[in-house]
């Protein structure tokens, strides 16, 4: 019979195996939060999924210097960007709704049609699903902030392309150091790759919590894909659940 004690001290060699190599390829870290375990009826306080460790960690949320440092400003330097081919297919730029005071603020991938006609994110049949699900914990949608990565809407709402992401990314960044909230919800997958700087799939990325510049992010289907395909409801809302006990963690007095 194999003694534990001997596969165990295997395995701890293995592990640091690994680590050197890592360290020697100067890799960096992310944060990333293993799914938190069950909560005892007794406890009244959600408690914070705890912090494991991968490769790449992106610098902690400051205010760019190169940016305006209030979001009305930065909204009308965005109205009038002409960075990428975008501006000369869109209505309106889209660049935020909800209050700059939140606690929880949701990232999309782009607008939509809907979205570019108004000028204000998740107003479509999207956005509506999207409202039940801030609904479903015990939100409103004027009380959490709601903006997207890109803020020009990609002809017949095609997935964006790099060179638009890595463009709009800056605006992006800027929002979230003036906003300063407390938890992340990225909407799908394109938003939960760009800001994680990722390949995964979203199979492998929901179900845990992430750590970008230092605030939680949770990803989940973007309420398109649960408009297209309602079977992944049941996993979204596990995350919204997820979103709701780690906000409340983040926030409790």
């Amino acid at each position: 019979m194999t003694d534990p004690r001997a596969e165990l001290a295997a395995l701890a060699r293995e592990a640091r195996v690994v680590l050197e190599r890592e360290v020697t390829r100067g890799r960096e870290r992310i944060a990333l939060s293993a799914p938190a375990p069950a909560r005892p009826a007794a406890d009244p306080v959600p408690r914070t999924p705890r912090i494991t460790e991968l490769p790449f960690a992106p610098a902690p949320l400051a205010a760019r210097d190169d940016l305006p440092d209030d979001l009305g400003t930065l909204a009308r330097m965005v109205s009038e960007c002409r960075k990428c081919g975008l501006c000369g297919t869109r209505t309106n730029t889209v660049f935020a709704d909800g209050s700059p005071q939140a606690k929880l603020l949701f990232i999309g991938e782009a607008p939509g049609r809907d979205e570019d006609l108004k000028g204000v994110p998740f107003v479509g049949r999207a956005g509506q699903l999207l409202d039940k699900m801030i609904a479903a914990i015990q939100l409103r949608r004027d009380e959490v902030y709601i903006c997207n990565v890109l803020k020009c809407r990609p002809p017949e709402n095609r997935t964006p392309a790099p060179e638009e992401v890595e463009q709009c990314l800056p605006y992006l960044e800027q929002q979230l150091a003036l906003v300063r909230p407390a938890l992340i919800c990225a909407l799908g997958l394109s938003a939960v790759q760009a800001l994680l700087k990722t390949k995964s799939s979203m199979a492998s990325l929901r179900g845990r919590t992430y750590e970008y510049r230092g605030v939680p992010l949770i990803p989940t289907y973007h309420p398109a894909a649960l408009l297209r395909n309602p079977g992944l409801k049941r996993e979204a809302w596990e995350d919204m659940q997820r979103v709701r006990d780690t906000l409340r963690a983040r926030t409790a007095s």
